[in-house]
C-alpha cells in the first residue's frame, strides 16, 4: 500500500472533479436515475447521481429501491454498459456524394468530430470489458478508427464496488470487484455516521493533474486498509461463480443434451447480447436518397441470436435456437480466448438479469458439469 498515491476527497467536492473535466472539454457521462433504472447519461452536477438508491438484481428481475443512507454509488450495475458510447448501437461509417457534372464520387468519413468522453463511475468489470473490446477493435489487422479515437481520448474514473449483486461473478472471472488498472482515478466511497468521503487512487498522469484542481487531504494507511476491506468484503458476497477450464469443457461438450433443454426456454430475443458489455457483432446498412446523388453506410448492432446473422445463400448456418445459444456461450467463454487471448465474459451478470426467462449461464454450466459427473459415475459402476 502506497499512501503517496492516495488522497481523500469529501463527497461535496466531487463537484469540483466534474467541473474540472468539463472545463477540459470532456462530456462527463455518469449514472443517473431514469425510468426506474440506473442509466448512463450526461451529467453536470453531483445531485444528478443516483444518491440514496440501490438495486435488486436476480434472474429476469431488476428493481430500484431506496437505501438507508445517501451513498452516491450504492448500486451494483446499470442495465447499460459503456460500450454504447464507444461502440454505439448505430453510427454512420461514411457518406458519399456524386457530382454529376464532374462525374465524381466524393467520400467522407468524419472521425475528428467525435466527442471526448469522461466516464464517471466505471466498475472493475466494466473497465475490463472496455479493455476486451479494445483488443477486438484495435489489435488485429483491421483497426476500427472510430472506436480507437473515442477509447484513446476517454478519461476513466472508476468506482470500487462496495456491494455485490446476486448475479455477479466477477471474482471467478478475475475481473473484479477491485479495479487495479485501466483508470485515471479510482474512488472508494466511505459513508457512515461520521463521514461521507472518497478515497482516491491515482492511475495516470492526467489523473494526477486533474486531482490537483480538487480539494483533498492525504490518505492515511488506515484509510487505504479500510478501502481494501470494502472490496474484500464484496468479493466474499458474490452471488454466482464460474468454474475454471471453461474453454476445454465447452469444446468437449458441443453435443451435450443440455443445449436442447436451454433451447426450450430461450426466446432468441437478443437481450443478453444487447446488455453484454463485450458483445461486438454488427451489420451494415446502405441508404441511398431518391435521386441517387447521396448514399450512406451505417453500422448497427446485430446478434448471433438472429437467423439473419449467419444467413448465406440457401439459409441460416444456425437455424435452430439450440445452435445459436450454443454458439453464443461457446464463443464467449471459449473461442474468444483463442481469437483474442481473453474470455469474452467479465462476470457482470447482466445477461442473467435481463433474460426474460431468467436463463443463468452459471447455472447452465453447473448443470452440464453435474450431468457429466453423473455419467462418469455410471460408467465407472458399469465397469465393476
Amino acid at each position: 500500500m502506497n499512501s503517496g498515491n492516495h488522497t481523500v476527497v469529501q463527497a461535496q467536492d466531487l463537484q469540483a472533479l466534474i467541473d474540472a473535466l468539463r472545463q477540459r472539454g470532456y462530456e462527463v457521462l455518469g449514472p443517473t436515475v431514469q425510468d426506474g433504472a440506473i442509466v448512463y447519461d450526461t451529467i453536470e452536477a453531483i445531485d444528478e447521481l443516483p444518491i440514496g438508491w440501490t438495486d435488486e438484481q436476480e434472474g429476469g428481475t431488476y428493481r430500484l429501491k431506496r437505501r438507508d443512507d445517501q451513498a452516491f454509488f450504492g448500486y451494483t450495475l446499470s442495465p447499460q454498459s459503456w460500450k454504447r458510447f464507444l461502440h454505439p448501437p448505430r453510427r454512420q461509417l461514411w457518406s458519399a456524394t456524386r457530382n454529376g457534372t464532374a462525374n465524381q464520387v466524393v467520400f467522407k468519413q468524419d472521425i475528428a468530430a467525435q466527442p471526448r468522453y469522461a466516464f464517471f463511475g466505471m466498475r472493475s468489470c466494466e473497465l475490463q470489458a472496455v479493455a476486451i473490446q479494445h483488443t477486438v477493435f484495435t489489435q488485429g489487422p483491421f483497426v476500427d478508427p472510430h472506436f480507437k479515437h473515442l477509447h484513446d481520448n476517454a478519461f476513466r474514473i472508476a468506482v470500487q464496488c462496495g456491494q455485490a449483486g446476486n448475479t455477479c461473478f466477477c471474482v471467478s472471472m478475475k475481473t473484479g470487484p477491485r479495479a487495479i488498472d485501466g483508470f485515471d482515478l479510482a474512488l472508494t466511497e466511505f459513508i457512515d455516521s461520521e463521514r461521507h468521503c472518497f478515497l482516491v487512487e491515482v492511475g495516470s498522469q492526467r489523473g494526477a493533474e486533474l486531482l490537483n484542481e480538487v480539494p483533498y487531504t492525504w490518505a492515511s494507511e488506515q484509510d487505504i486498509r479500510a478501502a481494501h476491506e470494502i472490496t474484500d468484503r464484496t468479493s466474499r458476497l458474490m452471488g454466482r461463480s464460474m468454474p475454471s477450464n471453461l474453454k476445454e469443457f465447452l469444446y468437449t461438450n458441443v453435443n451435450h443434451p443440455r443445449w436442447d433443454e436451454i433451447a426450450t426456454r430461450c426466446l432468441a430475443c437478443c437481450n443478453c447480447t444487447t446488455v453484454c458489455p463485450t458483445c461486438f457483432c454488427g451489420t451494415t446498412e446502405d441508404v441511398t436518397d431518391i435521386t441517387g446523388e447521396q448514399t450512406e453506410r451505417w453500422l448497427r448492432w446485430d446478434s448471433c441470436f438472429t437467423t439473419e446473422f449467419s444467413y448465406i445463400h440457401g439459409g441460416s448456418v444456425r437455424a435452430s435456437v439450440r445452435g445459436r445459444y450454443r454458439q453464443w456461450m461457446t464463443h464467449k467463454l471459449a473461442a474468444w480466448i483463442d481469437q483474442f487471448g481473453t474470455s469474452g465474459c467479465v462476470g457482470c451478470g447482466r445477461c442473467i438479469v435481463w433474460c426474460p426467462v431468467g436463463i443463468d449461464i452459471t447455472a447452465e454450466i453447473a448443470a452440464m458439469r453435474a450431468s457429466d459427473d453423473i455419467s462418469v459415475e455410471i460408467s465407472a459402476l458399469n465397469m465393476v
